[in-house]
C-alpha cells in the first residue's frame, strides 16, 4: 500500500525587489519519510521551508498539507504540521511544562488532551526530567529538544525543522539525529542542512538547492553512487594475469595495487563481482576479500553544484 502523500508543493517562487529568490521549487513528501534540503548558505533553504509551514506566502505556486491547500485553508492547513525555524521560538524565561502547555493551546489541543500530549512530547523528546526547569537555563542541545517539542505536541502529520542541529555540539548533534530519525518513522520531516553527514545519517532522499532552485533530487543511497564509477577492491591469494580479469564481463578497469589486491571498475549494470568469484572457486584464485567502492559525499555533492545538475 502506497504511503500517504504529507506535502505537495508545486512550481513555488518568490520575490524580493525584482530578484527571484526561489523558482519554480515542487516538492512532495510522503508519510515515513525523511527528506533533506540541502545546500550552500544563502541557496535558498529556510525561504522555501518558511513558504512551505505558512510564515511566508509564495508569489506563485501551491502547497497542499495532507491534501489541503495552504493558501486557501491556513487555519486547518497548519494544525497538520509543526514547524522549528532556525532560532527557535522559545521563552527563555518559561519552565519547559508551561511553554509545552502555552504551545499545546495554540495549537487547539483540546483541554482533556493537554496531560496525555504533554507526556507523549516529553517522553519523545527526551525532557521527562525537565518540565519543571527554566527553558534559558537549558543546555543549547535541550533547548533544541524543547523546540521540536512545541513543533509535535498536537502530532503533526508533517514536521517542517531549519537547520535543526546548528550550533549543537558532536554528542547533542547524536541525539536530536537520532529523535529526528525517530520521527520519521511516525510522522513526515523535511528539514534544511547543509551538512553532508546529515543527509548520510537520517534523510531518506535529498533535494538539492542552489540559487533558489532545486537541482537535484533522489534517494540519499543513490546520491552517494551520482557520476561513481561502480567498482570493487578484491584481494586473491592466488591471483591469474591481468588479462584474465580484464576479460571478465562488464570489466571496464582493472588495477593492481599490490601482487594480490586489485581495483576493478565495471559497467554500472554489470554483475561483475558475482561473476568474478564464481571464477576465483571455480579457477582457484582464492578470493579473500571484495570491498565495494563507495564515493564520499563531499565528492558527489561538489560534483553536482558545480555541474548545476537537473
Amino acid at each position: 500500500m502506497t504511503a500517504p502523500i504529507t506535502l505537495s508543493a508545486r512550481n513555488l517562487s518568490r520575490r524580493y525587489g525584482q530578484r527571484d529568490t526561489i523558482q519554480n521549487v515542487s516538492l512532495e513528501l510522503k508519510r515515513g519519510e525523511v527528506l533533506g534540503l540541502l545546500g550552500h548558505n544563502g541557496a535558498g533553504k529556510s525561504t522555501t521551508l518558511q513558504m512551505l509551514a505558512g510564515v511566508l506566502a509564495p508569489h506563485s505556486g501551491e502547497i497542499e498539507i495532507c491534501g489541503i491547500d495552504l493558501l486557501r485553508q491556513p487555519g486547518r492547513a497548519k494544525a497538520r504540521l509543526g514547524y522549528l525555524p532556525e532560532t527557535p521560538p522559545l521563552y527563555r524565561e518559561m519552565r519547559v511544562d508551561d511553554y509545552l502547555i502555552f504551545a499545546a493551546q495554540l495549537h487547539r489541543v483540546p483541554k482533556s488532551r493537554l496531560p496525555d500530549a504533554l507526556d507523549e512530547t516529553r517522553q519523545r523528546c527526551g525532557l521527562q526530567e525537565s518540565g519543571k526547569k527554566i527553558i534559558g537555563t537549558l543546555s543549547k542541545g535541550y533547548q533544541q529538544r524543547v523546540g521540536i517539542a512545541q513543533a509535535i505536541i498536537h502530532r503533526p502529520q508533517l514536521i517542517v525543522l531549519d537547520e535543526p542541529t546548528v550550533g549543537l555540539d558532536p554528542a547533542q548533534i547524536r541525539d536530536i539525529r537520532t529523535l529526528i530519525r525517530e520521527l520519521g518513522d511516525a510522522y513526515s520531516v523535511i528539514l534544511s542542512t547543509h551538512l553532508l553527514s546529515e543527509v548520510e545519517n537520517i534523510c531518506d532522499r535529498v533535494e538539492i538547492m542552489q540559487k533558489g532552485r532545486l537541482i537535484y533530487g533522489d534517494s540519499s543511497a543513490r546520491m552517494q553512487q551520482y557520476g561513481h564509477q561502480p567498482g570493487f577492491i578484491v584481494t586473491l591469494l592466488a591471483p591469474p594475469e591481468l588479462g584474465a580479469l580484464e576479460d571478465i564481463a562488464g570489466v571496464e578497469q582493472v588495477e593492481a595495487l599490490s601482487a594480490t589486491r586489485f581495483r576493478i571498475l565495471h559497467a554500472i549494470d554489470a554483475n561483475t563481482s558475482a561473476v568474478l568469484l564464481a571464477f576465483a572457486a571455480e579457477r582457484g584464485w582464492q578470493a579473500q576479500q571484495l570491498t565495494p567502492l563507495k564515493g564520499s559525499l563531499e565528492d558527489v555533492y561538489a560534483r553536482i553544484t558545480e555541474s548545476g545538475a537537473v
